[in-house]
């Protein structure tokens, strides 16, 4: 049977969003579905936790630092050629981590797995913009956080279950017909890309020239306040607030749920009035989050939390559809592969900066690194000190979104 060009053109459309969408999902599914496995693989393998840690951070550390190359892979070689090599690298070095014999050999793989989510996470951020209309560029890029989010928060869960059931080296079975099915999908939706010339200019430059160092700055900063929440989130509710583990992760729980459903509305509110005045909304919510977290939990207890978190992470993802999408918007087809792995690796560096430099804040104003034993009260003066100053560092980032947009003016 013959299908109509018009079929034919959304059946094509449509694999290829599935395609990327799934590779996003995919990469943000790495992230954390292993850690929930690190238990087992200290008994598996009769390793301490320091060596088992390395598990999670071999695959951070690889994605961190492979995000810009595989932008400028994607910009010289062909973005799909190059999307189809970092699925094929994940889902071989998923079968290797499944195989593994030694915990040595699963850090490695790991290792190499991040690499491949680095392609997948960059390039489907730079194919979803390449494909979509100017029109409809930021819901594609709200499509995008609610898959990231969605990954993130799948990932405890499913491996879990996994865990459980079948044992650590099933989570990475789990994920090798997942990455089939993308490269699949990748393979048949795109054109071949073509290859172009290298940049004639640098990093630096390119950002200069395009205005692009604030939007990976407040990228960073934005990132930085959400790792914020998760890091000193537990602590507060378990030790401030004096919840059972199991409530402490229904509690958490919110927040990734929140973002998984907000993706999209932020995405169609960039669409509807423009990505500058989102970004401004969303950064406005963040620091308005940040400020109630100082304030609320400590007086009103729980519901107070909840209250700084329902505001806080739509802000998280209407700031971060609009960036993402001012970010990409005038940029030239040959250089939104390296543009999107700036995005991509300042948003990482923004969560290294969160994990450590926000979470060293908290320890210093609690007064101790030894948190178990610290009082109720120091539990509660940390958690009001260390968001006093995350709001006050949101509130710059609104300063620097509007000096943003008179520069671009």
């Amino acid at each position: 049977m013959k299908i109509h060009p018009i079929t034919e053109l959304f059946t094509s459309q449509r694999r290829a969003v599935s395609g990327l969408a799934l590779s996003m999902l995919l990469a943000s599914l790495g992230t954390s579905i292993a850690n929930i496995a690190l238990p087992d693989l200290q008994v598996a393998f009769a390793a301490p936790f320091r060596e088992v840690q390395l598990v999670v951070i071999a695959y951070l550390g690889t994605l961190t630092i492979s995000v810009v190359m595989a932008g400028r892979f994607g910009d010289r070689h062909g973005m799909k050629q190059m999307l189809i090599l970092g699925l094929s690298i994940f889902m071989i070095a998923s079968i290797s981590c499944a195989v593994a014999p030694s915990l040595f050999l699963v850090m490695f793989a790991r290792g190499v797995q991040g690499v491949g989510a680095a392609f997948m996470m960059t390039l489907s951020m730079a194919l979803m913009r390449q494909i979509s209309d100017s029109s409809r560029i930021g819901r594609a890029m709200g499509l995008l956080g609610s898959v990231s989010a969605l990954g993130t928060a799948l990932g405890p869960s499913v491996g879990g279950i996994l865990v459980s059931e079948f044992g650590w080296r099933s989570i990475f079975w789990f994920q090798v017909p997942l990455a089939a099915a993308a490269l699949v999908l990748t393979a048949k939706a795109f054109p071949s890309g073509k290859k172009t010339r290298s940049v004639a200019f640098g990093l630096s430059m390119l950002a200069r020239e395009r205005g692009l160092m604030p939007r990976f700055l407040l990228n960073l900063v934005v990132a930085a306040m959400m790792m914020t929440t998760l890091v000193v989130g537990p602590f507060y509710l378990s030790l401030g607030l004096g919840l059972r583990a199991g409530l402490v992760g229904i509690v958490m729980a919110v927040g990734p749920m929140i973002s998984i459903f907000s993706g999209l509305p932020s995405g169609r509110l960039v669409d509807m009035i423009g990505s500058h005045r989102t970004a401004t909304l969303g950064l406005w919510l963040v620091t308005a989050g940040a400020s109630m977290l100082a304030l609320l939990p400590n007086l009103i207890g729980i519901t107070g939390y909840l209250g700084a978190i329902v505001i806080l992470t739509p802000g998280y993802q209407l700031f971060q559809a609009a960036n993402n999408t001012e970010a990409l918007a005038d940029v030239p087809a040959e250089q939104r592969g390296i543009v999107s792995g700036l995005l991509t690796l300042s948003r990482n560096l923004g969560l290294i900066a969160g994990a450590s430099g926000m979470g060293s804040i908290f320890a210093f104003a609690v007064g101790t690194q030894d948190l178990g034993s610290a009082p109720v009260i120091a539990i509660q003066s940390g958690m009001q000190t260390t968001f006093a100053m995350a709001a006050g560092m949101m509130f710059l980032a609104t300063v620097l979104n509007f000096q943003t947009r008179r520069y671009k003016r």
